[in-house]
């Protein structure tokens, strides 16, 4: 009875572990999703307290640091651009106990084509860094 109980209790521990471990890239896909549809109330529930943002690249460049500052740049970012198509593809999920970081590389269409390579951090299931760096040449699709 014992070993049976044992094989549960890892399997049931097992199960879980990989339902902890997919979050960060379903979040990073709802983020993306956000974004492509301006919803800033939707992009900011995914950060953790006192996050950062470094836009690298475009009228936004620059480091923003803590949600109120986040929240105004993605505001701008909304006002000049959504509603989009967003596609996304490599997108890749490294993780320890620590943490994970999502990389992905994201196009957004509207007005114009937007080509951003993302990187991720999640802490404690928290959006905590994330850098959004603009490359026209990067490469999209699978």
């Amino acid at each position: 009875m014992n070993t049976i109980a044992r094989t549960l209790c890892a399997a049931t521990l097992l199960s879980l572990s990989s339902l902890v471990s997919a979050a960060p890239a379903d979040d990073a896909t709802a983020h993306f999703k956000a974004i492509a549809a301006g919803n800033v109330d939707q992009i900011m529930t995914g950060y953790g307290d006192n996050a950062t943002l470094q836009w690298v690249g475009g009228p936004l460049d620059g480091a923003y640091v803590g949600n109120d500052k986040i929240r105004e740049t993605w505001g701008k970012f909304a006002k000049g651009n959504a509603p989009l198509e967003v596609s996304a593809s490599k997108l890749e999920e490294s993780a320890n106990p620590k943490g994970t970081t999502v990389t992905a590389n994201v196009e957004f269409k509207g007005k114009t084509t937007i080509k951003v390579r993302f990187v991720l951090v999640y802490r404690e299931g928290k959006l905590v860094n994330e850098v959004w760096q603009i490359d026209p040449k990067l490469m999209t699709g699978y």
